[in-house]
């Protein structure tokens, strides 16, 4: 029988699995959009992607995107408006801010094949 896990360890993993959860969910609600609204949210979607690229920098981890989605999101709401002005629909964050974060996940350092890459040193 192994060692009994390490409860900080498990809140994280936890609250890993849940980001990427909610973020799974959005990118599932956008492929679901109806088509008349698909194009929009997809342009909103990707200035939320390059706002995130602009606040994480170059290389980044999940984790540390994890970190800041756990910062909170409220950031995502002028950037929406900003893009999609008259239509307030658009800005729903359940679909646009947890898919741009679904989408940025894949660029990250330590996340390949849709799985992040653990460091067992």
């Amino acid at each position: 029988m192994g060692a009994p896990s390490n409860p900080a360890n498990l809140a994280r993993v936890s609250y890993y699995e849940n980001a990427i959860y909610q973020w799974q969910q959005g990118e599932r609600r956008l492929r679901a959009a109806p088509a008349e609204r698909r194009a929009l949210l997809e342009r909103v979607t990707e200035a939320l992607v390059a706002e995130l690229r602009r606040r994480l920098g170059g290389r980044f981890t999940a984790d540390e995107l994890v970190e800041l989605y756990g910062r909170g999101t409220s950031w995502f709401l002028q950037a929406a408006m900003n893009e999609a002005p008259g239509d307030p629909w658009a800005w729903d964050s359940g679909i646009v801010v947890d898919a741009a974060f679904g989408r940025y996940l894949r660029e990250a350092a330590d996340y390949a094949g849709g799985r992040r890459e653990l460091n067992t040193t």
